[in-house]
């Protein structure tokens, strides 16, 4: 993996990566648990110079599984919960739609992702987006930028389907990710 020069862009799906994953989706706060050591790595990133921002698909607002206030609820305490540990979340991105909708934004669509790049004014090659699925790697790749798979979640099974020809580097979680982004370059 090429080294990252500051200031860093880092890029993070959330469900099954910075907490569990539910097949019924989180539907507000009181589900959303983070994984063991991910909010602690958030606020290390956050201390190493990394910028932080949080992307994931949310097809159950367009299911009406939840609404937006419920979802800015998960991601208060999300942001809460990373502050405690020294980290500051920059933003949060979602994609609203249903997958039949075939918007821009859902993952693997690049747009949440080029949408950060916009934002957060840094260019792509100073970005990586950690994630658990095949789609958030497309996305990632779409937009010009690095990315990185972790095992939690669907990341496992990923990997699994992806065999001898995985294309991007791997990590047990996100604490180990963010890790290894820190080694030598933090």
């Amino acid at each position: 993996m090429r080294a990252l020069t500051a200031p860093r862009l880092l890029i993070i799906d959330r469900d099954g990566v910075i907490n569990a994953e539910s097949s019924g989706f989180i539907k507000r706060a009181s589900e959303w648990i983070p994984l063991p050591g991910s909010l602690r790595a958030m606020g290390l990133a956050t201390q190493a110079g990394f910028r932080v921002f949080v992307v994931s698909n949310q097809s159950g607002l367009a299911r009406s599984m939840f609404s937006i206030d419920d979802l800015h609820h998960i991601h208060h305490k999300l942001r809460h919960e990373v502050a405690l540990h020294g980290g500051v979340i920059d933003a949060f991105f979602f994609c609203p739609h249903d997958p039949t909708e075939n918007c821009k934004c859902r993952k693997p669509q690049p747009g949440l992702v080029s949408e950060v790049l916009s934002r957060s004014g840094l260019p792509a090659n100073n970005a990586i987006m950690i994630g658990d699925r095949e789609s958030d790697f497309l996305a990632a790749r779409a937009a010009g930028i690095q990315a990185m798979l972790v095992l939690t979640g669907h990341g496992a099974a990923t990997v699994a389907a992806w065999g001898n020809e995985c294309p991007c580097p791997v990590a047990a979680n996100l604490a180990a990710a963010i890790s290894m982004l820190c080694a030598g370059n933090c």
